[in-house]
């Protein structure tokens, strides 16, 4: 009986090691997905930015937002990641409840000398979570590109860019995206999709930078009216924008903490990033629905397809905060409220001068901000964490998270921009912005053939 008990024993341990093995080999394999999905992302706004310049810029367009990618990938290895799990109590450094944060951990996790920031074969999710990270800091900084097209200089905004994806989102995600923030623990801020970690960031920080850039000349007539600049390949655009909505698939993929991930608090269950459950299957349901809102309500009130296919991708901007807990005809009515509003949002920030090329204001600041309050109204009562006696979801904690989140994006925004400006590197000179940014700043040109009479066979 002993030997047969002590069989059985053995042969548990056995699948408990080769189920182990099976969940970190998932789990890699999960979030090494994320990352060419994410990838997807930028090669929608690289078509998405090309197609909204005019023919005379869309190689300058195009070169930033690659050159901004490269840029932050070095810095988020060597800085923003650190930030991520030094500070989600505050300035003071402690871990908090979860004891995954805190600068004790930072250091062993995320220091670029820590044995999880290489090729450790024992921790094989590090690298790969860590890529999905810098993925969605890339993000952030092309959100804030498409608004700048045609009139920055490349120097402005790599700094720009580098600031934002490096430094800015990733001190909002600590705070509000991570089962130790403050504001998830103090308030009981829910983020799931990152409406306002991403993309309300993204959004006010280039509301703080287009203030100080200025309008593109030509965009306001002397009494303030202003006038429409249409890209030079409206096509390459929506193509660009469908390209980011499947992109979107991964982005929301990384929202995830899946069974086996190295320092997963869920157990075996598939949880939001607060460790609260959730499932794949629904936050399907709410992706599509939500889309299919967007698009509805964009289109019913412009008949435009730019703001079409912007209300898709504001649709799920609107549901994405609350993506893991809504009831999908929920998700299609939030996803179309908030890209039926989304137009007059924008129309309202061009009337005050501001020349805002692509929307970026009011798809991903005010959509964000749309999201987390939709949570606070719809969602209250929630468990904010996982665990027993924890704090819930409110409609405060909404309304305080969405105030951290305008005032952490824009601040830094307009002063990081202000600076540059008094430096003479935000904005380039009028005679290379009539001109067209191609011809004066890069060595090579879109589109060639226009440059030369076509050639007809003599007769």
């Amino acid at each position: 009986m002993e030997q047969d008990l002590a069989t059985l024993a053995a042969t548990v341990a056995e699948l408990q090691e080769k189920a182990g093995g099976l969940g970190s080999t998932f789990s890699e394999t999960f979030y090494y997905l994320t990352i060419p999905l994410m990838v997807l992302i930028h090669a929608g706004f690289l078509a998405y930015e090309m197609g909204a310049s005019r023919s005379k810029n869309a190689l300058a367009s195009g070169i930033k937002n690659i050159l901004a990618f490269a840029m932050i990938v070095p810095f988020f290895y060597l800085i923003g990641w650190w930030i991520y799990w030094a500070f989600p109590t505050g300035l003071d450094l402690s871990a908090g409840p979860a004891g995954i944060s805190g600068l004790e951990y930072a250091n062993s996790v995320a220091a670029p000398w820590s044995e999880y920031m290489g090729p450790n074969l024992s921790d094989r999710s590090s690298g790969v979570f860590w890529g999905a990270f810098v993925l969605f800091a890339a993000t952030t900084a092309s959100i804030l590109s498409g608004a700048l097209i045609e009139r920055i200089t490349l120097t402005g905004f790599v700094v720009l860019a580098t600031i934002l994806g490096a430094f800015v989102w990733i001190l909002a995600a600590a705070w509000g995206w991570h089962a130790d923030g403050w504001l998830v623990t103090k308030w009981g801020y829910h983020d799931f999709g990152a409406a306002g970690v991403v993309h309300m960031i993204a959004g006010f920080f280039t509301l703080g930078v287009v203030i100080n850039l200025g309008p593109r000349i030509g965009k306001f007539n002397p009494d303030g009216t202003p006038n429409a600049i249409p890209g030079h390949s409206m096509p390459m655009t929506l193509v660009g924008l469908m390209l980011i909505i499947a992109g979107f698939w991964g982005f929301l993929m990384g929202c995830v903490i899946v069974p086996g991930e190295a320092w997963s608090w869920s157990g075996t269950m598939t949880a939001s990033i607060y460790g609260t459950p959730m499932t794949l299957s629904g936050m399907t349901f709410n992706t599509l629905m939500g889309m299919s809102g967007g698009i509805i309500g964009a289109w019913m009130i412009t008949r435009d397809p730019f703001w079409m296919m912007s209300g898709a991708l504001g649709g799920i901007i609107s549901c994405a905060a609350g993506i893991d807990l809504w009831y999908p005809p929920m998700a299609f009515v939030i996803g179309f409220v908030g890209a039926a509003a989304m137009p007059f949002v924008s129309s309202f920030v061009e009337r005050r001068g501001i020349d805002d090329a692509v929307g970026a204001v009011a798809v991903h600041g005010f959509l964000g901000m749309w999201g987390l309050l939709a949570v606070g109204i719809a969602a209250q009562g929630y468990p904010a964490m996982a665990g027993e006696n924890v704090i819930e979801t409110s409609f405060m904690g909404q309304l305080v998270g969405a105030v951290i989140m305008g005032l952490l994006g824009f601040v830094p925004g307009y002063v990081a921009s202000w600076v540059l400006k008094a430096m003479g590197q935000l904005r380039v000179p009028p005679e290379a912005e009539l001109l067209g940014l191609d011809k004066t700043k890069v060595p090579a040109s879109a589109y060639p053939e226009a440059l030369h009479p076509t050639v007809t066979p003599a007769e």
